[in-house]
């Protein structure tokens, strides 16, 4: 088997279980070197324990890998600097950041509270955005002082964000807003020789067995396992993927496919100045339109 990662050291947040953990062993497997970030916390964030991001290294190390615990809090700009710098220190360099980090605090919209909301957009969107910054000034830094830098990013966003989900307007929000973030980030990234792509990734972890998720087949569970979704990510974190920048990649569970975002449908140029008359214009743009998509990206039905 061919090592995709050799020596590239690697970034992975909320690695300590589930998803995260799948993409610091395989990519540890690649010849990855990786700082496995982890608070520890609960899947609604509160909490922490040093334990899990341990755990992580210390099986990386038992199958002859190197990697380092953090526990830093990603969410916090302080935090997001200290990991790129701990990458920076222990290895010398830094080579790709993958975002996984992420809590749920799901609620139906008119129930949702003002922390239910904060935390979820702080964690997910903010926590996605601190980790670029100081990775990209690294990289940038790099790059004006005359290395080829061949770095990448890759995010994490959600069918919640891009498709959408009932009881997830706060997590679907940071998650639609990480993918538009990734887009824009690969667009400026380009020329210091980064990439950047996002995961939408259909798993059975801890964060989604109370989704309904814990309730499916022995069958179903082995295709949800999120040992299906780190293949990707470690191809994305490799030198073979430097062509691929500013897409989102659809992983339900077995299934692999690239997510197309937002265009322009039917269009009428300078329909009328009536509002009045604006009803039979739109009805005629639906007509045409395709619908949204449901959860598994698919024309929603009626």
């Amino acid at each position: 088997m061919a090592r995709l990662c050799e020596g590239r050291v690697c970034i992975i947040t909320g690695a300590g279980r589930g998803i995260g953990r799948e993409y610091a062993l395989m990519l540890a497997e690649h010849g990855a070197k990786v700082v496995v970030n982890d608070i520890g916390g609960a899947a609604d964030g509160t909490g922490t324990d040093a334990g899990p991001a341990q755990q992580v290294v210390d099986e990386i190390a038992a199958a002859g890998g190197e990697a380092v615990a953090n526990t830093d809090d990603i969410s916090e700009w302080a935090g997001a600097e200290r990991i790129v710098a701990q990458a920076v220190e222990h290895f010398g360099r830094l080579d790709v950041l993958v975002n996984n980090a992420g809590i749920l605090r799901d609620r139906m919209l008119a129930n949702m509270s003002e922390g239910e909301w904060d935390a979820v957009i702080k964690v997910h969107l903010k926590g996605t955005a601190g980790p670029a910054h100081f990775a990209a000034a690294h990289w940038r830094e790099r790059s004006k002082a005359g290395e080829e830098v061949d770095a990448r990013i890759v995010n994490t966003t959600s069918p919640s964000g891009i498709y959408g989900n009932v009881g997830q307007t706060n997590y679907g929000a940071a998650k639609a807003g990480i993918a538009s973030f990734t887009i824009i980030a690969a667009d400026e990234l380009s020329r210091y020789g980064v990439t950047v792509n996002a995961i939408a990734p259909a798993a059975l972890t801890r964060l989604t067995e109370n989704l309904g998720m814990g309730q499916a087949s022995d069958e179903m569970k082995e295709q949800l396992s999120p040992k299906w979704i780190a293949p990707i990510v470690t191809w994305l974190a490799s030198s073979e993927s430097k062509g691929v920048t500013g897409r989102v990649f659809d992983v339900s569970g077995t299934h692999l496919a690239v997510a197309e975002g937002w265009h322009r449908g039917p269009t009428v140029e300078a329909p009328t100045h009536d509002p009045s008359a604006m009803g039979a214009v739109v009805e005629s743009l639906m007509a045409d339109a395709r619908p949204n998509a449901d959860m598994f990206g698919q024309d929603r039905q009626a």
